[in-house]
């Protein structure tokens, strides 16, 4: 009775509250990352524009979108990466493409031996992007005039003889 009473209660309050569905987010030029080489036990911090490629030892980090979530929402700093390695003969191998989350280094990261590569956070948005739901209209399209058709002429009735 008591799990019943409290879901209730708890649809009401997320039926109150109409934007807590709302994802909002900003659109970051610039994704910052740390990078540690295992072998000499260094972090490095280093900054990347949205595709651009930046080299830390073997890697080739090209971050490809880098979003946060403004100050009046839960931070949830995500970013679109594609990492590549540079092998000992000199091509590259693809390692990694996909979305890192600051929150989380661990899910979704660049498994390597020698490197590892996380998200510490995106800056230089000003642009808020609000996402769009179910509860949220979705913007309409303009609807183009057309000249109102001309009505048909009746069709003739035939009479029985």
């Amino acid at each position: 009775m008591a799990r019943w009473i409290l879901g209730l209660v708890l649809a009401a309050v997320m039926a109150a509250l109409p934007g807590a569905a709302l994802a909002d987010k900003i659109k970051n030029p610039i994704a910052i990352f740390s990078g540690l080489d295992k072998i000499t036990g260094r972090i490095i911090s280093f900054e990347a524009a949205i595709d651009e490629t930046v080299e830390f030892g073997a890697f080739l980090v090209t971050p490809r979108v880098c979003y946060t979530r403004p100050i009046t929402e839960p931070q949830n700093t995500s970013a679109f990466v594609e990492v590549d390695e540079i092998t000992v003969s000199g091509s590259t191998k693809n390692l990694f493409g996909g979305w890192i989350f600051a929150s989380s280094p661990g899910l979704h990261g660049v498994e390597h031996p020698i490197y590892d590569v996380w998200l510490i956070g995106c800056k230089g948005g000003t642009v808020v992007i609000p996402e769009l739901n179910d509860a949220t209209p979705a913007p309409q399209a303009p609807i183009p005039l057309q000249k109102p058709a001309t009505p048909a002429a009746p069709a003739p009735v035939k009479k029985k003889p």
